[in-house]
């Protein structure tokens, strides 16, 4: 490396000057267009999260419906059920065999 690469820092900071045309005004520019990044990215995150929340409660209540649903069928048909247990649980052992 020469002497002109060595001492200048790839990453500057903004307590560094450049020494190009981006000085100190170029820099609060700069920073104030990454909060205003981080904002929008911050509200899209806060708005997926409500979205996904909403999904997973319908989620939980369709399980919960679905759950109950199955409970009473096996209440009853148990022969049925216990038919239907067998014959999937020979088709998932034919399968991994």
């Amino acid at each position: 490396m020469n002497a002109e690469t060595s001492t200048q820092n790839p990453f500057p900071t903004s307590a560094e000057s450049t020494g190009g045309s981006s000085g100190a005004g170029g820099l609060n520019g700069e920073a104030s267009r990454v909060r205003r990044m981080a904002q929008s990215l911050h509200e899209a995150v806060d708005s997926l999260e409500q979205k996904l929340g909403h999904s997973s409660d319908r989620m939980m209540g369709l399980q919960e419906e679905y759950g109950t649903m199955a409970r009473e069928q096996v209440r009853a048909n148990p022969l049925a059920a216990l038919g239907v247990a067998f014959a999937a649980g020979f088709i998932v052992a034919r399968i991994l065999r």
